[in-house]
C-alpha cells in the first residue's frame, strides 16, 4: 500500500489490480470497487446488520483460534478490532456499500473483512489479511445468511417484542380505566349492539399478543445458522469442529441459543426462514393498521364524525384551516404498516431468488426485514405513547348515539320475536326516537323492565 500525498489518496490492490481509495478509509479495494460499480440508492445495509456481521467475525475468530487454524496472537487482533468496532459511533461510516449490490452480500462481507484487518493491523502491528485470516473458514455465502438471521433474531427479541409487550401493557392500563364506558358497536361501519371501551381495546391487545406468540413461533427457525456451509453448503476449507465451536462462542456472547443447521444447503440457497419472519411481520402490520384505523374512526369528527374519543392534540393539522387537528400518529403508524406489507412482498420474491446452491438477494432480504422490524418497533412506541395511553373519552357523544341506537331492540328479540322487534327498530330510526319510549308504545313490557333489558352495559355481558 502507498499514499499519493498531493491527493490524499492512498493505493490499494487487490486480486484484479490497483485503485485509489481515500487515505483515510479503513476499508480496501474491494470495497472501493463495490462503491464505485453500485451507485444506485444510496441506501446502506442496517446498523443491526453491519454489527451482527461483526460479531460473527469476532466470534468465528475465537473459534479458529481454539481450533488451532489461525495465530493466536492475529486471532486476538481480530477479536479486540470487531469490539473496537461495535463500540464506534462512527461504524456506519466504514460499511458505505449500497444495499443494491451483489446478490451474495459479497462486497458486504469483504468490507466488514477490509475493516476489521485495517484496524486489527493498527491494534497488533502484526500483518492481519482480510481473506486468510478475517475470512478464514467462510465464504460471503455463508456469513450473509447467518447475518441475516443473527441480526434478525437481536432485532425481534430485543426490539420488537419489547416494543409489543410495551404496546400491550399501555393498551391494558387504559382499558382499566374505561371500564365504565359504553359506546355503539359497528358492524360493516353500523350500528350495532354495544359494547364496552374496555372490551374493544381488550381486543388490540390480544392481538399484539398473538403476534408475539406468532414471532416466538418462527425464531427457532432463524436461530439455525448456516456458517461452516462456506461456498457450496459442502463445508469446503472450514474446519469440521467450527461450526459448533462458533455457535457456542455467539451464543455465549448474545445469551441466545444458536446452533448450526443440520443441513447447510438450505441455509445458503434459500431464506425460507428470513421470509417466514417476514410473514409474521406482515401480521403485526395488520394489526397495527386496525389499530390506527379504529382510534381515526373513534376520533372523526369532531362535529361531523364519529367523536367518540379525542386523540391528543400534537401539531396544527392544516396550512389553510385555521384550528384543525388531525390523527397524525395514527396515520403514521399505518403509513408504517403499508410500508412494512410492501416489504413483505420484497422479500417474498427475493426469497424465491435461490438458484440452485445460492440465494442472490440476500442484502435486500436483510435490509427489507431489520427495516420492517424497526418500523414496527418505532410506530407500536410511538401508538401506545402519543395515542393510546393520552385519547380521552367524549361521554356525552358516547350516550348520545347510544339512546337513538334502534339495534338495542336486539335484546327484545327473545321476548317479542324478531319481525316485531324489526318494526320496533324501523320505527324508531324513521322518527330518530329512543328505542325504549317506541317499544313502551309497541308492547306490552312495562318501562322497568324496558329499561333492565335494554340497558346497554347489561347488554355487553351477553346471555340471554
Amino acid at each position: 500500500m502507498s499514499i499519493d500525498q498531493s491527493s490524499q489518496k492512498k493505493i490499494v490492490k487487490d486480486s484484479m489490480g490497483e485503485l485509489e481509495i481515500d487515505h483515510e478509509a479503513l476499508y480496501a479495494a474491494q470495497t472501493q470497487r463495490a462503491i464505485n460499480n453500485f451507485p444506485v440508492s444510496g441506501r446502506r445495509l442496517p446498523k443491526r446488520f453491519i454489527e451482527a456481521l461483526i460479531l460473527i467475525k469476532l466470534n468465528a475468530a475465537k473459534a479458529n483460534k481454539s481450533l488451532q487454524c489461525i495465530d493466536g496472537a492475529i486471532a486476538d487482533s481480530i477479536v479486540e478490532a470487531c469490539s473496537d468496532l461495535l463500540d464506534n459511533p462512527d461504524l456506519l461510516d466504514h460499511f458505505p456499500v449500497d444495499v443494491f449490490q451483489t446478490g451474495s452480500g459479497t462486497s458486504s462481507n469483504m468490507n466488514a473483512n477490509e475493516v476489521i484487518a485495517t484496524v486489527a493491523e493498527k491494534i497488533s502491528t502484526i500483518h492481519v489479511n482480510p481473506n486468510d485470516h478475517v475470512n478464514f473458514g467462510q465464504s460471503s455465502n455463508d456469513v450473509i445468511p447467518t447475518s441475516i438471521h443473527v441480526s434478525a433474531v437481536l432485532a425481534v427479541t430485543g426490539q420488537l417484542i419489547p416494543a409489543l409487550n410495551y404496546a400491550i401493557d399501555t393498551i391494558k392500563t387504559k382499558a382499566q380505566s374505561l371500564k365504565g364506558y359504553c359506546k355503539t358497536g359497528r358492524t360493516h361501519l353500523m350500528d350495532a349492539m354495544p359494547v364496552r371501551m374496555d372490551q374493544s381495546l381488550s381486543g388490540w391487545a390480544d392481538q399484539l399478543q398473538n403476534n408475539i406468540r406468532l414471532l416466538e413461533a418462527v425464531l427457532p427457525s432463524l436461530q439455525q445458522l448456516g456458517l461452516g456451509g462456506t461456498a457450496v453448503g459442502t463445508g469446503i476449507n472450514c474446519h469440521p469442529d467450527f461450526p459448533a465451536a462458533f455457535n457456542s462462542l455467539l451464543s455465549e456472547h448474545t445469551g441466545i441459543k444458536f446452533q448450526p443447521a443440520s443441513n447447510f444447503f438450505p441455509m445458503i440457497g434459500s431464506q425460507d426462514s428470513a421470509v417466514a419472519l417476514s410473514g409474521q411481520l406482515k401480521t403485526v402490520a395488520v394489526t397495527v393498521m386496525k389499530i390506527s384505523n379504529d382510534l381515526r374512526w373513534m376520533n372523526s369528527g369532531p362535529l361531523a364524525g364519529l367523536g367518540e374519543i379525542s386523540l391528543e392534540a400534537l401539531q396544527p393539522g392544516s396550512s389553510i384551516m385555521p384550528g384543525k387537528v388531525n390523527p397524525v400518529i395514527p396515520e403514521s403508524a399505518a403509513m408504517v404498516a403499508a410500508e412494512v406489507m410492501g416489504n413483505d412482498v420484497t422479500i417474498g420474491i427475493a426469497g424465491q431468488s435461490g438458484n440452485f446452491e445460492l440465494n442472490v438477494m440476500l442484502p435486500l432480504i436483510g435490509y427489507n426485514l431489520l427495516s420492517s422490524i424497526e418500523l414496527l418497533s418505532n410506530a407500536l412506541n410511538l401508538l401506545a405513547d402519543k395515542a393510546i395511553s393520552t385519547f380521552s373519552v367524549n361521554e356525552e357523544k358516547l350516550s348520545e348515539a347510544l339512546d337513538l341506537n334502534p339495534i338495542l331492540v336486539t335484546a327484545l328479540n327473545p321476548v317479542i320475536g324478531y319481525e316485531k322487534a324489526a318494526s320496533i327498530a324501523k320505527l324508531a330510526y324513521k322518527e330518530k326516537r329512543p328505542i325504549i319510549d317506541v317499544a313502551e308504545e309497541n308492547t306490552d313490557i312495562e318501562r322497568q323492565e324496558l329499561e333492565r333489558l335494554l340497558n346497554p352495559l347489561k347488554l355487553t355481558e351477553g346471555g340471554l
